[in-house]
């Protein structure tokens, strides 16, 4: 296939190699403003670095440290959303739902990279004012 090329401007039959680590946008949880969100829907846009966090596994999940029901207020973070609890089986609490247990599927953090293909995306979200 002469001619063809990436997105990147590579030669498709080139070796694709992987960009340079990038830090995280933000560093120690707390010390950051909430990312804007840009779209209905979105979901929250962690604004922390995560990667000192230890895996997420049945047992362990470090983003509970902070954002459960029982310390959100004491740490002074966001909530856990409503949609990732239902009720305990004796339906006496609201407890986070397994569904919704692996964080990072939706909310992942940011790092401050140049984008690599342009992008003319335009949310649905007035900017505040």
């Amino acid at each position: 296939m002469a001619g063809v090329q990436t997105l990147r401007g590579a030669d498709t039959a080139a070796a694709d190699q992987a960009p340079d680590a990038k830090a995280y946008a933000g560093k120690k949880p707390g010390l950051q403003k909430p990312i804007e969100r840009t779209f209905k829907e979105q979901p929250p846009l962690v604004p922390h670095a995560t990667d000192n966090f230890d895996e997420i596994t049945v047992e362990e999940n470090q983003c509970m440290d902070c954002h459960s029901l029982e310390k959100y207020r004491e740490k002074k973070a966001p909530k856990l959303g409503d949609s990732h609890l239902a009720f305990s089986a004796d339906g006496t609490k609201k407890v986070v739902t397994m569904d919704r247990y692996q964080c990072n599927t939706c909310h992942v953090p940011q790092v401050d990279a140049k984008p690599l293909v342009d992008n003319t995306f335009v949310g649905n979200i007035p900017p505040k004012q």
